[in-house]
């Protein structure tokens, strides 16, 4: 694990200020639930200092939303907070006290980072293992957990591998809420869910929560706004710019959240309006408001350059997606749609060639041919040369060392000279906010910015067609805003763009078309419904 680093010696000397950590030391008032006063902590080399005499604590039972841009620092706080830093994360940091829960569960950002069981049945014996829970009344509580998450399953002993990044996340969620901790640390929980999903992740909180502490780091918040009795903004450095009530924080730092960029009531409404006021020089946000100013006419006397015909995608020699008939034309923007489980992600595996497939597939017209001869891999790898894939899961992507090296890959298998590839590289990390970051490795980076890194190293070889699977999960609205933005350059170039998305905001704000999947297979092509 790439956090499992130790400052070098200059490094921790920055730390010092500040006194050792004093899990016993007093404080008047109340004892809080969790603490950590005057913390300071820096990860290692040349990045500088996260936190400078940053204080925290929380009362027993109190619900605190973190809110701030992403990279500021919330999902490292969360582990300061819980002790994972120091403890199992060996980051060397200082305060002057901390009071760590006695007991304590943790969502993780990416739920993969948690699981330590190959099955679904595995892993929730393992908590109950832990608490003791008689044999014979496990069956039961693992139900009752799964069904508060609603998360449905053919049979109990099913492998985690084979469930999505969604499925995967109710699972975390359920395995924490079986240990019924006085204090829930919860890592954006809700980030690769569908927004009937979301409610139903917050209700399952809420119905287990109310004499607990809850510790929330969220970027969409709609589903908590009334159930958190605090909000703490951070600003771009990790310092706390204010804190209050909900209402109090969304009124009085208003322009603090237009700056930073963060997800506030009414922020496409705030960008839209932006977007107008610099309409003529504006080279992206504006077609959020408008929809794609693309500089082509899909279909418009064009051929597709990606077609299906009774196509369908395999796993396990069973079909889990069929697509009767669709098509992609240079300059499309469609949003791909459905909940967990449903087979998008499945969808674009199989368009990439990484899942086996049947029907008639056609980029640019050339069939994608999907046998195992020699000849026909030949055929498919030439084809899909076409394409540009983000995955899920950013980390699956990465082949670098370094973040600069992750994006000269891309150009220099393009056929960019190294000049050239040096040259739009700085560039494209400047786009996608990583500036500075070009040395780090990509696995330090934050869940966010991995995100953003895999989004560049697919777009900056501009190719005919972009499958995008969450492209903007745990972004912050400014990073959000960017992607699609960029989305939206390359769709004016004549770029197809298949995006799966939860964010009906996009899919009905910014997308020509919509493709809903469902019951194993694309139900409807339609255009949508907001008018622009």
């Amino acid at each position: 694990m790439a956090d499992l680093l130790l400052l070098q010696a200059d490094d921790a000397e920055e730390l010092a200020g500040a006194g050792e950590a004093d899990s016993e030391a007093g404080q008047s008032g109340p004892r809080p639930s969790v603490s950590v006063q005057d913390l300071r902590l820096k990860f290692p080399g040349d990045t500088p200092m996260l936190f400078r005499d940053l204080s925290f604590q929380a009362s027993a039972g109190e619900k605190v939303l973190l809110l701030g841009p992403s990279g500021c620092g919330k999902s490292t706080l969360l582990q300061v907070l819980s002790g994972m830093i120091p403890r199992v994360i060996e980051i060397p940091m200082k305060c002057s006290e901390q009071i760590i829960p006695a007991s304590w569960a943790y969502v993780f950002q990416d739920p993969d980072t948690q699981f330590c069981m190959p099955f679904v049945d595995e892993e929730l014996a393992f908590v109950l293992e832990n608490l003791q829970v008689a044999r014979d009344d496990m069956a039961g509580r693992m139900k009752d957990a799964l069904d508060a998450v609603g998360l449905q399953l053919p049979e109990l002993h099913t492998p985690i591998s084979s469930l999505s990044q969604g499925m995967k996340q109710r699972l975390a969620l359920a395995s924490a809420l079986l240990l019924e901790p006085e204090v829930l640390f919860l890592d954006e929980p809700s980030a690769l869910l569908d927004p009937e999903g979301r409610k139903q992740i917050w209700e399952a909180v809420r119905s287990v929560s109310a004499d607990r502490t809850l510790v929330i780091v969220e970027h969409r918040i709609e589903e908590i706004l009334h159930d958190v009795n605090r909000v703490i903004l951070f600003g771009p450095d990790g310092e706390i710019v204010g804190e209050g009530r909900p209402e109090e924080v969304f009124i009085k730092y208003r322009k603090e959240l237009q700056q930073y960029g963060i997800w506030h009531p009414g922020v496409w409404e705030d960008y839209r309006a932006a977007a107008s006021e610099r309409s003529a020089v504006s080279r992206g946000f504006s077609s959020v408001s408008e929809g794609p100013a693309v500089g082509v006419n899909p279909g418009a006397g064009e051929s597709p350059v990606l077609a299906l015909s009774q196509f369908q995608v395999l796993r396990k020699q069973r079909p889990v997606v069929t697509v009767e008939e669709a098509s992609l034309y240079p300059g499309d923007f469609t949003a791909v749609i459905g909940h967990n489980g449903a087979g998008k992600s499945s969808l674009l595996l199989g368009l990439m060639g990484l899942l086996p497939c049947t029907g008639d597939y056609r980029l640019g017209g050339e069939p994608v041919v999907f046998g195992k001869k020699r000849r026909e891999r030949k055929m498919r790898e030439h084809a899909l040369r076409r394409i540009g894939f983000v995955f899920q899961n950013p980390e699956l992507q990465f082949v670098s060392e370094t973040v600069l090296d992750e994006v000269l890959y891309s150009l220099v298998v393009d056929g960019r000279s190294q000049e050239e590839a040096i040259q739009e590289a700085h560039e494209c990390l400047a786009h996608f906010g990583l500036s500075g970051m070009e040395g780090r490795h990509p696995y330090q980076l934050s869940m966010g910015q991995k995100r953003r890194l895999s989004v560049a190293t697919a777009m900056v070889r501009k190719p005919e067609v972009l499958l995008l699977d969450e492209p903007t999960f745990g972004q912050d609205a400014r990073n959000t805003f960017g992607i699609l933005e960029l989305c939206q350059e390359l769709v004016q170039a004549g770029t197809a763009i298949l995006m799966v998305t939860h964010e009906m905001d996009i899919a009905q704000q910014v997308a020509r078309e919509i493709w809903e999947i469902g019951e194993g297979r694309l139900l409807s092509r339609r255009k949508p419904e907001v008018d622009r």
